[in-house]
C-alpha cells in the first residue's frame, strides 16, 4: 500500500492520541468521516496500524528497574536461535528484543520490580537457556525518549 498524505496524516493523529473519535480524527484530518473510517479500516488491514494500546508508565506501575541487556550467542544453529527468541518473547520483562549487528547478537529492553527480581530474571531464566555466550546488562538511569512516534 502506498502511503498518501492524508495517510500520514491520519498516522500522525492516531499515534498522538488512539483513543480520539472517528468524527475528531476526520475533522482534524480535514475529511468526512465516512473517508476517515474507511482509510483507518485501510491502514488496518495493510498491517500499517499494527494495534491500538496504553502507554503504561513501569515506574508507577510498581516497574522501577529497568535495563538494555546485550546477549551474544555461542551456537547460530536454527534451533537455538528459535528457542531463544520464542523464549525470550514469551518474558514478560522482556519489553523489546532487537537482533541486531555488532558486539552483541540480540538486545533486550528488560524491566522488573527491583534489582532481586532481575538477578531472578537471569538466574533462572536467560543464564539457563542454551547457546548463551555472553550476557552484559546497561541499567537504564534516565528515560530520555521512550515510546517515539514513527516519523510518517
Amino acid at each position: 500500500m502506498q502511503l498518501t498524505e492524508p495517510d500520514r496524516i491520519l498516522l500522525r493523529l492516531l499515534q498522538q492520541d488512539a483513543r480520539i473519535s472517528n468524527q475528531e480524527l476526520a475533522e482534524k484530518a480535514g475529511m468526512s468521516a465516512s473517508a476517515c473510517w474507511r482509510r483507518v479500516r485501510s491502514l488496518e488491514e495493510a498491517g500499517i496500524i499494527s494495534g491500538y494500546g496504553a502507554v503504561v508508565d513501569p515506574v508507577k506501575a510498581g516497574l522501577s528497574f529497568s535495563a538494555v541487556v546485550h546477549v551474544m550467542l555461542s551456537r547460530h544453529e536454527a534451533d537455538h536461535v528459535a528457542t531463544f527468541v520464542s523464549r525470550v518473547a514469551a518474558r514478560p520483562e522482556v519489553l523489546e528484543c532487537f537482533s541486531t549487528t555488532g558486539e552483541a547478537d540480540y538486545h533486550l529492553h528488560v524491566v522488573c520490580r527491583d534489582k532481586d527480581a532481575y538477578n531472578d530474571f537471569l538466574e533462572h531464566f536467560l543464564f539457563r537457556l542454551s547457546g548463551i555466550a555472553h550476557v552484559r546488562t546497561n541499567l537504564v538511569l534516565k528515560d530520555i525518549k521512550v515510546h517515539g512516534q514513527v516519523p510518517v
